[in-house]
């Protein structure tokens, strides 16, 4: 067994990336705090709002013909903030990749709902279908096994605050999860329920705990619950229920005489135009009697 070091922030210098923390750093890592709606890497169509760009040119300090570089160990989903870590050169990478199925991954998040279960294990298979979306079955033979364990820090009355262990590192794993648990994280647009007014997705990245490539040291990295998650947790927002959509009803000239009532029988309040035109024929009907 390694003995964990408790990793302490690095003094700032000079050339910091944007929109990056960075938490730690030495002459193989960088661990950073991503936030929140920042990729982790490139695609066509954005190349350089990336952690992994905004790393490689803090690596750099700012000169492109630095042969510094910063190596991807992992990833996060773009909407989940939190710890991550870069290696400084191939070998780091590859060693830290090697041993990353024994690295301890720590999240916090804040579910719709409340479990049942405060404390807990959920294992599937995730597969993924043909429009990218990760869902679970019991049994597979191509699908990927998955384990999550759970443990619920917090609730209020519609929303919890969990600490999860993530046992696997499966593709939206944690949201897929929590979402069979019928508590899905809350601000989840793929995989949760809508009209709850969070902003963002608050599933983050707690917590890392690594072996050193160097030093062989157990070193752990922590990063603060986001303040947001506090908000939500406070606020009485009703989560929204599974209702579906009716379509209008179309406009009509005049009320049939079948729907003149409504469900319990009672009559509709009269408008102020039937108001009128009754008061009108009550006015004729006593000038009759004149």
């Amino acid at each position: 067994m390694h003995e964990k070091q408790k990793a302490f922030k690095r003094p700032p210098r000079k050339h910091t990336p944007k929109g990056l923390e960075i938490l730690y750093e030495d002459r193989d890592i960088v661990v950073v705090e991503k936030t929140d709606g920042l990729l982790t890497v490139g695609t066509e169509k954005i190349k350089e709002n990336t952690a992994h760009f905004l790393v490689n040119e803090y690596v750099r300090k700012g000169n492109p013909k630095s042969r510094n570089r910063a190596y991807i160990v992992h990833r996060l989903d773009k909407e989940t903030s939190g710890i991550l870590v870069f290696a400084k050169s191939e070998e780091v990478k590859e060693f830290l990749q090697k041993n990353w199925p024994g690295t301890q991954k720590k999240y916090v998040a804040v579910l719709s709902g409340t479990l049942k279960e405060k404390e807990g294990l959920v294992t599937s298979f995730l597969l993924e279908n043909s429009v990218h979306r990760m869902y679970s079955v019991q049994k597979s033979e191509t699908g990927k096994r998955s384990k999550t364990a759970y443990r619920v820090l917090k609730e209020s009355e519609h929303f919890s605050l969990v600490e999860i262990d993530l046992l696997t590192g499966r593709k939206h794993q944690i949201r897929v999860h929590m979402a069979d648990k019928g508590c899905p994280v809350a601000g989840d647009k793929k995989y949760g329920v809508k009209g709850q007014g969070v902003k963002r997705l608050c599933l983050h990245a707690a917590s890392l705990t690594l072996v050193h490539p160097f030093t062989k040291e157990s070193m752990t990295f922590e990063s603060e619950i986001p303040p947001y998650f506090h908000n939500v947790m406070c606020k009485k927002l009703e989560p929204a229920e599974d209702v579906k959509t009716v379509d209008p009803a179309p406009r009509v000239s005049a009320p049939s005489a079948t729907a003149n009532k409504t469900a319990g029988g009672k009559k509709p309040r009269k408008t102020n135009a039937q108001r009128k035109a009754a008061a009108l024929k009550r006015a004729k009907k006593d000038q009759r009697r004149k």
